[in-house]
């Protein structure tokens, strides 16, 4: 087995697609999470019920860790082979990552629309989903690439 600097890096792309894709989540449910808890207190303040389903708007960008996982799987295998995909594992993480972040910032603004009018939370689903889709994309289109690399 050969020996050297780049062996210690051998497993980057592996870990870089999980950890960039886990770091968006953590960013996106945080900012998220701030959002809601803002509502909820405002709501508390004023002696309204406050809408527990804002949850689901926090919770959202959790998906990006999973589909950064299930390339993370699919490029252990590749690399126990011998072929290590650095740039695949950045990049998609990085852009898993970014779709996760996008989605907290904007489920942010869900629970502040909703805190405030009580309306409107198929709509502001919807948008989510739309974001969410960019990652998606990432995951499935990455998965046929490392398919063709098999």
């Amino acid at each position: 087995m050969p020996t050297g600097t780049l062996l210690q890096f051998k497993d980057l792309g592996v870990a870089a697609v999980l950890a960039f894709s886990a770091m968006g989540s953590a960013l996106g449910t945080g900012v998220a999470a701030m959002a809601a808890a803002g509502a909820w207190k405002k709501a508390f303040s004023q002696n309204k019920a406050a809408a527990f389903i804002m949850v689901a708007f926090v919770g959202a960008p959790l998906t990006q860790t999973i589909y950064g996982m299930i390339l993370m799987n699919r490029m252990a295998e590749i690399a126990a082979r011998g072929t290590y995909l650095w740039g695949v594992g950045v990049l998609c993480g990085i852009a898993i990552g970014l779709s996760a972040f996008m989605q907290g910032k904007a489920g942010a603004v869900a629970c502040d629309a909703l805190g405030e009018t009580g309306k409107g939370f198929g709509n502001y689903i919807v948008v989510l989903g739309i974001i969410e889709t960019v990652a998606l994309f990432v995951m499935a289109f990455a998965m046929g690439l490392l398919g063709r690399l098999a």
